[in-house]
């Protein structure tokens, strides 16, 4: 799916298991800007401890945190923090990763192509 909206190759990220940090898909472009955690679940709520996993990942890359989420039956979604969106208009400010927001998959998408533009 990726592959198809961004034209980026992805490759699961094996040394995950050996090493802390790591999120679970690597781009083949080093310019993507995020690091993306994939959870799926059959159903629930996202949980802190996912987001906190992804924002450790991206903070030791230097890049964002992206957790990739799925419950049955229900559409794919995406969580990203709010400076992902000051970073597409320039901003050089830094937000504190608490403030994040929920989306669809394909509208993450679009705010990766912008980011990477």
């Amino acid at each position: 799916m990726l592959m198809d909206e961004l034209g980026i190759q992805f490759k699961r990220e094996i040394e995950q298991y050996r090493q802390s940090d790591l999120g679970d898909l690597r781009p083949v472009d080093a310019a993507f800007p995020f690091v993306i955690e994939c959870k799926r679940y059959k159903d629930g709520a996202v949980q802190q401890a996912w987001w906190d996993q992804v924002c450790a990942a991206a903070d030791a890359a230097k890049l964002l945190p992206a957790l990739v989420y799925r419950f049955d039956r229900k559409p794919i979604a995406v969580r990203v923090p709010i400076e992902a969106f000051v970073q597409i208009t320039n901003g050089e400010h830094h937000y504190d990763w608490s403030y994040n927001v929920d989306m669809t998959f394909r509208t993450w998408c679009m705010v990766a192509r912008e980011l990477l533009s």
